[in-house]
């Protein structure tokens, strides 16, 4: 027989538990096991509330813990003889912590970067409690952690949420937004690299090639080129002086 439960508040089930291990699969043991499931519900919810304001909806919380109660009650034995609560809250808070883990970060970072930042978030709050000015070092000796372990936890500690880029700057900035310090490509670099490229084989070319690459390309004539003072300058003569100037490299 299971042990006893240490939580008062949680629903008696010992009984069904011993049936759902008796009855072969088919509609009597999954309508018992929903019943079950439905019953520690309760249980789940109160345990995603311990984690409201860390920015997820507590609505939100109670559907991620919800799936702990169906994965404890399908792995749970009755015939080990332990209660269903103890086993079922580590698979519930497992559940919450895993969506924090993989779900909250805006960026992804690499897990050991996240449990270096619980350590050194934990080791921060008992050096803080106990009056010990929290230094990398001292945070370090308390963890047995390296200073750059520390460092990189420390860094991790403001990467969980990303800053929207309308948020305001600090008092310095004025009426600047975040957004407003950012850099923008700059479109005149392409074309730096474009005309260091193309300058060697234009140094190359006749006068009359440069002129008739620059009116074709850079001024956008695309007609008969009598504009250049060569009446008899005809589109053919135009068009091999075009593929002239584009076999230069």
């Amino acid at each position: 027989m299971a042990e006893e439960s240490a939580y008062a508040d949680d629903p008696d089930t010992a009984a069904a538990f011993l049936r759902l291990a008796e009855l072969p699969r088919g509609p009597v043991k999954e309508r018992l096991r929903a019943e079950v499931i439905c019953a520690w519900l309760p249980m789940a919810h109160r345990l995603a509330a311990r984690y409201r304001n860390r920015g997820e909806t507590l609505e939100d919380l109670r559907q991620v813990a919800a799936i702990g109660p169906v994965n404890a009650v399908d792995r749970y034995d009755p015939a080990v003889g332990r209660a269903f609560a103890p086993f079922a809250v580590p698979t519930i808070t497992g559940e919450i912590k895993r969506h924090f883990r993989d779900r909250m970060w805006s960026v992804h970072v690499p897990r050991r970067i996240q449990n270096l930042r619980s350590i050194v978030r934990l080791a921060h709050a008992e050096l803080v409690a106990s009056g010990t000015p929290p230094s990398p070092a001292r945070i370090a000796g308390h963890t047995g952690l390296s200073e750059e372990e520390v460092r990189q936890g420390s860094e991790a500690l403001h990467g969980f949420s990303a800053l929207s880029i309308d948020a305001g700057t600090p008092p310095e900035g004025g009426e600047l937004l975040l957004g407003d310090r950012l850099g923008a490509v700059d479109e005149a670099y392409d074309l730096v690299l474009d005309r260091e490229a193309a300058k060697p084989g234009i140094s190359r070319l006749a006068e009359r090639e440069k002129r008739v690459l620059y009116l074709r390309f850079f001024a956008g004539m695309t007609q008969q080129l009598q504009i250049m003072g060569y009446p008899l300058f005809s589109r053919l003569r135009q068009r091999r002086c075009e593929v002239r100037v584009l076999r230069v490299r």
